[in-house]
């Protein structure tokens, strides 16, 4: 069982060797790592992920169309057997005591106390406002394209963003297909001429009328109606969105971020703040489960050397 804010809060919070936030594939494989190295570990998630709704977790290895809920479940139930301690809830306040002291206060005013952090809270995608995209988003509506670029092998294929990285999600997903569309949604589509040159070269359109619904036949997506135009026929939508980190403990305690707000890492996952590493999509690199999950065991075992004190090591 995981504690829930029912809880009755710690009279005296006991110092952990690891605190994790955020109980995705990052942090739950983290978690294991450290359970098994025989670690005391707090294990924090707010049960609201970023991919909550997606239908598989595709490309991770032995698990193929494995749902976002179950693989966590699996997660969660292997924490279990290594005394991994569950927290369901959210970190208001984190704070850097010393080197060797973290203390996190949770929205129900429980403490946390641990000597190492783990950041793998992921980071959130702001969706538009579109009549029907509630019905599709995870299943005929995505994000990535290396995660699902595959299912959309000879379909109408529709992308939503503008500029830069609107052309790019358009040629990756000619991998796949070669019935494409941008759509800048009302807004400018921001190309420059090496853009412009590219996806005519493909035949790629754009449309720049704002999208006024997503419709469906049947229980299938089949097309998108504009204001000021004909409706065109769309099987998958890939978005070019806005993206942001799930919380802001890593701004509380000072880590170094890139222009896209992402905690900056080393290559085993370790911040620029000492005894504080980061793993999974709030890092930069590719936003994939299976890559996070191994970005998490990288940093549980540096973590664990960090751990292990000067008299057991040559």
């Amino acid at each position: 069982m995981s504690e829930t804010p029912d809880s009755p809060p710690l009279a005296s919070a006991p110092l952990h060797d690891v605190a994790i936030i955020g109980a995705g594939p990052a942090g739950l494989s983290a978690a294991i790592w450290l359970g098994r190295y025989l670690h005391s570990v707090a294990l924090i998630d707010s049960g609201d992920p970023r991919n909550w709704d997606t239908r598989g977790v595709n490309g991770f290895l032995g698990q193929p169309s494995v749902r976002p809920a179950e693989l966590r479940g699996i997660g969660r139930d292997e924490c279990r057997k290594y005394d991994v301690r569950l927290l369901d809830g959210c970190v208001d306040n984190a704070t850097r005591h010393t080197d060797d002291l973290f203390e996190l206060r949770m929205n129900d005013g429980r403490t946390v106390r641990a000597r190492r952090l783990l950041l793998a809270f992921g980071i959130r995608d702001v969706w538009p406002e579109i009549p029907g995209l509630e019905r599709i988003f995870g299943d005929r509506a995505h994000v990535c394209p290396d995660c699902d670029g595959y299912e959309t092998r000879g379909r109408k294929t529709v992308v939503i963003g503008t500029g830069r990285g609107a052309v790019g999600m358009a040629l990756d997903l000619t991998t796949w297909t070669g019935d494409i569309t941008i759509c800048t949604n009302g807004q400018a589509p921001g190309f420059d001429p090496e853009h412009d040159a590219k996806i005519a070269a493909l035949g790629i359109e754009t449309v720049t009328e704002p999208i006024e619904r997503i419709n469906f036949r049947e229980g299938d997506l089949r097309s998108l109606e504009f204001a000021g135009r004909a409706a065109i026929g769309c099987e998958k939508i890939f978005f070019k969105i806005a993206q942001y980190p799930s919380d802001d403990v890593g701004v509380q305690l000072g880590c170094d971020r890139d222009d896209e707000e992402r905690v900056v890492i080393d290559e085993v996952g370790h911040t620029s703040v000492r005894n504080v590493w980061a793993a999974g999509d709030l890092t930069p690199g590719p936003q994939l489960a299976i890559s996070a999950a191994a970005q998490g065991a990288v940093a549980a075992l540096a973590i664990h050397k960090s751990l292990v004190p000067d008299e057991r090591k040559l």
